[in-house]
C-alpha cells in the first residue's frame, strides 16, 4: 500500500513540549523543522534547521505535501498556534505573512530593535532547546504570564482569558481558575512570551465536546 494512503497515525503531531506523538487527531497548522527522516521514512531527529515555522495546511497553489520521504522536509502538525509557539515555532513569513509581520512587530516592541527572520530563529533556538536536545523551560508566577503561554501542570495547560485550559491533542479540557502567585514551569520559550506580552495575539482552538474550533476574530488578532 502507498505510504501516503496508509491509515496509520504518523508520529508527527507535536505537543507543547515540542515532542512528536502518533495520535489520530487532526491539526490546524503544519510545522517545518527541515528533513527529519531516517532512510526508511520514519522520523529520526528532532530538528535539522533552526528555522522552525508554522504554516497553513493547504497551499494556495495546490502543492501537496510529501510524507515519509527522505530528502524532503518532514511535515509536522499542531492543534493550534499556541501549541506551535510553545513547541518553539514562529509564523511562516510566506504562507502566514500577516501573522509573521505581527509577530515580528511584537518582537521589535519587546526587544527594542528591528529584527530579521534569521535573527529571530537564532534567538528562539537558543531559548527552546539545549545542546543535548532537551527542551528549555523556566519558572515564573502565573500572574506574570500573558495569554497564549503554556505551563506544565499535571498536564500542559494554556493561560487564556484568566484561566488555565488543560491541553490534549483532541482539544482543551474544562478551564479552571488559578492562583496568580503560584510559580509554574513555563513551556513557551522566553522570547515568545515576551512577544505575547508585547501584544501578539495568537490563534487558539478551544474545542468543545462537539469538536468545533473557535479562532480569534480579526479585531482580536490585530
Amino acid at each position: 500500500m502507498d505510504k501516503a494512503l496508509c491509515p496509520r497515525s504518523r508520529r508527527n503531531r507535536v505537543n507543547p513540549f515540542g515532542e512528536f506523538e502518533a495520535v489520530p487527531s487532526h491539526g490546524t497548522l503544519m510545522g517545518n523543522r527541515g528533513d527529519l527522516h531516517n532512510n526508511d521514512g520514519s522520523i529520526g531527529r528532532k530538528w535539522k534547521l533552526k528555522r522552525w515555522i508554522s504554516c497553513i495546511l493547504h497551499s494556495p497553489t495546490g502543492h501537496r505535501v510529501a510524507f515519509d520521504t527522505p530528502g524532503r522536509y518532514t511535515p509536522l502538525f499542531f492543534a493550534d498556534e499556541v501549541t506551535a509557539l510553545a513547541a518553539g515555532h514562529r509564523p511562516c513569513a510566506e504562507c502566514r505573512r500577516g501573522e509573521y509581520d505581527r509577530f515580528r512587530q511584537g518582537w521589535q516592541v519587546a526587544f527594542g530593535a528591528p529584527v530579521t527572520a534569521a535573527e529571530m530563529d537564532e534567538t528562539l533556538h537558543r531559548a527552546r532547546i539545549d545542546r543535548h536536545g532537551r527542551k528549555i523551560t523556566f519558572e515564573a508566577s502565573l500572574g506574570d504570564l500573558p495569554d497564549g503561554t503554556f505551563v506544565a501542570t499535571s498536564q500542559p495547560a494554556l493561560i487564556w482569558n484568566g484561566a488555565l485550559h488543560p491541553w490534549a491533542h483532541a482539544g482543551y479540557d474544562t478551564p479552571r481558575s488559578f492562583n496568580p502567585d503560584l510559580t509554574a514551569t513555563v513551556l513557551t520559550p522566553a522570547p515568545t512570551v515576551a512577544v505575547l506580552h508585547a501584544g501578539y495575539r495568537p490563534q487558539v482552538a478551544l474545542r468543545e465536546i462537539a469538536g468545533i474550533a473557535h479562532f480569534p476574530t480579526d479585531d482580536m488578532a490585530a
